[in-house]
């Protein structure tokens, strides 16, 4: 069988390739080694589906920290506006939520993937489930066309790979699209997990004393060996029995993969900021009017207005105060290190869950080698990529998802003008 254009992998950026590809003239095959399309589309946002986010893009942009510029061809062709327009066109009611994260009216991810393949279907789109790929086929250097396992071989002069990275691995990704683009003669940069919840080895976290404990509105910070803070992400964050997740933890989690690989070190501090919003002096100020009001009680029920109960025991003890102290007892000095404690209480990360348990994979096809105005490869006429096979990546709040859909309309309408031009 000849087709104008393949798409391989049926995730958000493979569908809208084949959409874009459809709508611009071509026939299309989509195909796919699962026996449905959409399954990571399925659960992100938590089963809700963050379709894009509303920023404005050069603010979009930045929360992509990994080469998020290379979109900006992209995005010119497909914006996040678009993303939302299309959605609408196709009768799913979009809301705003904090962050600019837009989500259906309905909640359900269904009621996008379901329009997604709708409209994929509408358009005449061949699809092939079930079907996984062999290899991608060259020929003196050009897109020949795909063989699948089963000893099949389709035949084009444009093939998509939308196959994604190696993070979520039930839902189909599973890294297959890289070894495909190194055969077509591209390099494939480091792979390692982003967005994923950190290891910490502080011994209050070995005997799970704050597991299950979550902290609303602070400021999580990843520093260098020297001292210097090599980024920070307020929100929210939740301390586990391994180490620390939340969203918070999420977006500076490839910032501690990077530092361990970049000073070859094994751990990395982290700082959390209980309230960002106060100095140290005002909270030394505000728990000493709180201790002075109740001066017969005990410290450790005195904070407990202030700070998570489960909390107070710890941020005590490494203050070096006890927790029966009264307010005509208190030690100035202590105190004063308890109220610099609640503005950086301190952490050694040494890791992060692995590569499949994340949410994105850091890493892939090297960008210098793909033409961000067509998506399509530098080296091998007629393969184009999209998606997170691409060595690019975001943090979660519907950057990952905007950067899928853009790349596979621009690959999709770029590789159907090859033949409808």
């Amino acid at each position: 069988m000849t087709y104008d254009v393949i798409v391989v992998g049926g995730g958000p950026s493979g569908l809208m390739a084949s959409i874009a590809a459809a709508e611009h003239g071509a026939s299309v095959l989509l195909v796919d080694k699962g026996d449905k399309l959409g399954r990571k589309l399925g659960i992100s946002g938590g089963g809700r589906c963050n379709v894009t986010n509303a920023k404005e893009i050069d603010e979009l942009i930045q929360y992509i920290p990994g080469n998020g510029r290379f979109l900006y061809s992209a995005l010119a062709h497909f914006s996040n506006k678009d993303i939302m327009r299309f959605f609408e066109d196709l009768g799913i009611r979009l809301k705003e939520e904090d962050r600019g994260r837009m989500f259906p009216v309905s909640d359900k991810a269904k009621t996008v993937v379901d329009a997604l393949i709708g409209k994929v279907r509408k358009l005449g789109v061949e699809i092939r489930t079930n079907r996984p790929v062999e290899t991608v086929l060259y020929k003196n250097g050009q897109v020949a066309g795909v063989k699948l396992k089963s000893g099949e071989t389709l035949r084009s002069h444009a093939v998509i790979l939308a196959t994604g990275g190696k993070s979520v691995p039930q839902t189909g990704s599973t890294g297959d699209g890289y070894a495909w683009a190194e055969a077509g003669g591209h390099t494939i940069t480091e792979l390692f997990p982003t967005e994923v919840p950190i290891t910490v080895q502080e011994p209050f976290i070995r005997n799970k004393e704050l597991q299950g404990l979550s902290l609303r509105n602070i400021t999580l910070s990843v520093w260098n060996p020297k001292g210097k803070k090599l980024v920070e992400h307020e929100g929210d964050m939740l301390f586990t029995h391994f180490g620390i997740s939340g969203p918070a933890a999420l977006r500076c989690s490839q910032f501690v993969v990077k530092a361990q690989k970049k000073f070859d070190t094994r751990l990395v501090k982290m700082t959390i900021d209980l309230f960002p919003e106060k100095s140290v002096e005002q909270l030394y100020q505000e728990s000493l009017a709180l201790a002075k009001n109740e001066a017969k009680k005990a410290a450790k029920n005195v904070l407990k207005p202030l700070l998570p109960e489960r909390m107070i025991p710890l941020l005590l003890q490494l203050a070096g105060i006890k927790e029966d102290t009264t307010y005509d007892n208190i030690p100035k000095q202590p105190w004063l290190e308890l109220a610099q404690l609640l503005k950086s209480f301190p952490l050694q990360a040494n890791g992060t869950l692995s590569i499949e348990e994340a949410f994105v994979t850091g890493g892939g096809v090297h960008l210098k080698e793909i033409d961000p105005k067509t998506m399509m490869s530098k080296i091998a006429d007629g393969l184009f990529f999209c998606g997170e096979i691409m060595d690019i990546h975001g943090y979660t709040g519907g950057y990952n998802i905007t950067a899928a859909f853009t790349t596979g309309y621009t690959a999709g309408m770029s590789a159907a003008q090859r033949f409808t031009s």
